[in-house]
């Protein structure tokens, strides 16, 4: 085999793979490392995100949706059923199937694309000289081989953040990949940490049949997104799906005694507190998957927090390497590692071509997010209490889901979107949604804010009747006081 590549991945995540197969169609000769198996130790692409993330979790989220739907409100359109009964085991293995049949289609995209996909952890070993290839040495198992390639993308990823001296045995004390893997509800569930990944997991066991208790650190439920939004979250989430949602809450530690798992921590009050749980899933956020790269053997600048240093193209300090996705800064999210892997992909073709193109970079402040409840959550811009804090003046519209005719029809109307709006110019500076299929239409926000759009520009677009879009439309006519529905 050619060991000698223009182009070496390292990681074959969303980030990683889509690097790889648009380097390829550039013509660049490609090879794309990654170390992930599956249960049966076979090489599984598609990283985190799809082996024991993004794809398996929304395809347990639906199956359990599906189930609420039938056993509570079904009967309000009329929908009886007699004995409903749920089989988790064939929800693992749908969501098994889903995540089988996209790793097998990474493999065969490239093949397609004529990317060489190669089995194991990819590690620097020798520094470049002028003139020279990186080095990069792979391990798989007791198997060692060197690759060469002019150019280089580090795409490794993201892992779990541990908690100190709890060990996860994916038993009684589970990370995601345990929590997207048990084949039946437990009575009492605890999840430490109350972000995307505690929330996800908590909506699929509460409807599930179990009774769900999330500790979170920080004082303020979902810190990070909008407050009217976070506020409208906890009382949907605690009033009627049934959650207990604990802020302020310190664990101490957590142990398993083959029964229960006992948790310990310190709430709000400064008061120690026992949770007794029969699984207990440990969610507190993610770090980057830089170690063991060999970056000291080379001067990789990586900072305190794991993050391998780049500009603002994901150019690393080192000639010819880049680094994207959840290893560098800017959001732990799918979509952004994508988008940075097809940007680095193009200006590394027009290095080679000799061509300066002066590509632009990657928008940081125009990636949106979603959390995947119900309702779902999405947001992308700005924050009432970022533009508070920064002394911005602005104004804000707001639209219910109550009021939108489609969202009544489907039985799913609680929620609503604000658009938040610069006083002075009207361009939009933040969208936020909380309500049904609002990941649909995040994207609308997007693309206004990307393209400098004004609250007018919007509420002059003409949305589908009936739809729930109308309920973006009618928000920002609320920007100005002239919201029609309402």
């Amino acid at each position: 085999m050619d060991q000698i590549f223009d182009v070496v991945v390292i990681g074959a995540g969303p980030g990683g793979y889509v690097a790889a197969i648009r380097c390829a169609q550039l013509g660049l000769k490609t090879a794309c490392i990654d170390e992930w198996e599956d249960s049966k130790g076979g090489a599984s692409l598609g990283g985190t995100c799809l082996n024991v993330g993004c794809i398996p979790s929304k395809a347990l989220l639906e199956s359990s949706e599906n189930y609420e739907r039938v056993a509570n409100k079904y009967s309000a359109h009329g929908i009886n059923v007699e004995g409903l009964s749920v089989d988790i085991p064939v929800m693992i293995s749908r969501k098994e199937k889903i995540v089988e049949s996209f790793t097998r289609g990474i493999a065969m995209l490239f093949k397609k694309n004529k990317v060489m996909s190669i089995h194991g952890r990819g590690r620097f070993v020798k520094k470049k000289k002028s003139g020279e290839n990186w080095i990069i040495n792979i391990k798989s198992g007791d198997k060692v081989e060197t690759v060469e390639a002019k150019y280089i993308i580090i795409a490794t990823g993201s892992m779990p953040r541990p908690l100190p001296s709890i060990p996860i045995d994916n038993e009684y004390i589970l990370d995601n990949q345990g929590a997207l893997a048990l084949t039946k509800a437990p009575k009492r569930l605890g999840i430490i940490g109350a972000g995307v990944i505690g929330l996800e997991m908590a909506s699929v066991w509460r409807r599930l049949g179990s009774a769900v208790t999330l500790l979170e650190a920080m004082p303020n439920f979902l810190s990070t997104i909008d407050e009217q939004l976070a506020k409208e979250a906890k009382k949907i989430f605690t009033r009627e799906l049934g959650l207990n949602i604990e802020t302020g809450a310190k664990v101490i530690d957590i142990k398993s005694t083959g029964k229960i798992v006992v948790v310990n921590y310190v709430d709000s009050n400064k008061n120690q507190q026992k949770l007794e749980v029969d699984k207990v899933i440990v969610s507190v956020g993610r770090i980057p998957n830089s170690a063991d790269l060999g970056a000291e053997s080379v001067g990789l600048k990586i900072d305190d927090g794991g993050y391998i240093q780049v500009d603002t193209h994901c150019r690393t300090n080192l000639i010819d390497i880049y680094a994207i996705g959840d290893v560098v800064r800017g959001p732990m999210l799918a979509h952004k590692a994508s988008e940075e892997g097809l940007a680095v992909a193009e200006e590394i073709a027009d290095k080679i071509a000799n061509q300066t193109k002066n590509l632009p970079a990657i928008n940081l402040d125009a990636i949106p997010w979603v959390i995947y409840t119900s309702p779902e959550i999405a947001w992308v811009g700005k924050t009432e209490q970022e533009l508070k804090t920064s002394g911005v003046k602005y104004k804000v519209g707001q639209f219910p889901f109550m009021a939108n005719g489609r969202a009544r029809a489907l039985g799913e109307a609680k929620g609503f979107i604000k658009v938040i709006a610069d006083a002075n110019t009207d361009r939009i500076l933040g969208v936020h949604m909380i309500g049904p299929y609002v990941s649909e239409m995040i994207s609308e926000a997007v693309v206004a804010i990307e393209f400098a759009a004004s609250s007018e520009d919007l509420a002059r677009i003409v949305h589908a009747h009936p739809s729930l879009s109308e309920v973006f439309h009618e928000a920002a006519l609320a920007v100005d006081n002239r919201a029609l529905h309402i």
